[in-house]
């Protein structure tokens, strides 16, 4: 096997074509899991597709709110089409190897989509802190340039942080196995493949855990302290039943996707106390289903989507022109 060699600080640096994936080989019956990937892609790209095309194609609704409704939308096609589709081919076709500069651009996108993802749950939770603790300055704390000012600080830093880790990458040699055991290029399992010292990249894979999963994770849980001190300070029922309703829906994104993350990064990763093949079947469950789930469960229950999406599917709406709801 032909291996490209790279002179860096006077050290061998030894680069293999590329890398096999493993993870699912072992599996019994891996073709009904793979039916069921299939069909959460479709649902994923279609779900998420109608979310952008309501939101995109009705002024109406170019406020805060569903400026992040669709950063969301946006981040879970990303998430989903950087790992299913290659996971489908390796099933169809057969062919486990990804060359080792895909390897590290699949590595990069996924890491950068699963950041942002953390950080786009972190926003909705800060447009509810607002809507609900500062309902008299709402309009004027969170305005449009505002929230594109922070889903855009999102983005340089996830994009960033996350090309400092994957470059690093570069400085490992694999002289040795080049078999990944998991899903996809994955960062930890990758490294542990070198020959040479990773510690590096160890503590860089565990320091940006924390950063990108960790700190939006304790806002989210601020904000909703916060939130409930608000809540039980009204005094009517009526009103703290409307207030947390409008809640309920990003909860359950929240539990549906940091709950198995940090379970599985935190056992798995520092601890090495999850069963490898566990570790990949939960962690390709926990990185596919919340971009399936989040459409359904969040966005397209949101009355002014709703309403926009069914008038879309139906084709009932004549004309260009639409008429905004007067907010009560």
């Amino acid at each position: 096997m032909s291996l490209l060699r790279t002179v860096l600080n006077d050290s061998v640096i030894i680069h293999p074509p590329g890398f096999y994936i493993i993870g699912f080989e072992t599996f019994p019956f891996i073709s009904v899991y793979f039916i069921f990937l299939a069909f959460v892609y479709v649902v994923t790209v279609l779900f998420n597709s109608l979310v952008i095309y309501v939101i995109a194609f009705n002024r109406c609704l170019h406020t805060p709110k569903f400026l992040a409704v669709v950063n969301l939308a946006v981040i879970d096609l990303l998430i989903n089409s950087c790992t299913i589709p290659s996971m489908i081919k390796i099933f169809l076709i057969k062919d486990n190897f990804i060359p080792f500069n895909l390897c590290l651009l699949q590595m990069y996108v996924y890491y950068t989509a699963i950041s942002l993802e953390s950080y786009a749950l972190a926003i909705l939770a800060y447009d509810r802190l607002i809507a609900i603790c500062f309902p008299l300055r709402h309009n004027s704390i969170n305005t449009v340039r505002s929230m594109s000012c922070i889903v855009s600080l999102t983005w340089y830093f996830a994009l960033g942080v996350t090309a400092f880790t994957t470059a690093i990458m570069t400085r490992l040699s694999f002289c040795n196995s080049v078999r990944v055991f998991s899903y996809f290029c994955d960062y930890a399992p990758v490294f542990r493949l070198a020959c040479n010292d990773y510690t590096m990249q160890w503590l860089a894979a565990s320091f940006l855990s924390v950063l990108l999963l960790g700190v939006p994770f304790i806002f989210i849980i601020l904000s909703y302290v916060s939130i409930l001190v608000t809540v039980f300070r009204m005094k009517s029922l009526d009103s703290r039943v409307k207030a947390l309703a409008t809640c309920v829906e990003h909860l359950i994104l929240v539990a549906v996707f940091y709950i198995p993350l940090i379970t599985i990064f935190t056992i798995g990763f520092h601890l090495g106390a999850i069963n490898p093949d566990q570790r990949v079947l939960s962690l390709s469950l926990a990185s596919c289903i919340p971009p399936c789930v989040n459409p359904i469960v969040y966005s397209l229950t949101t009355k002014e989507i709703k309403i926009r999406a069914l008038a879309q599917v139906r084709k009932s709406k004549i004309g260009t022109q639409q008429t905004c709801p007067q907010k009560r």
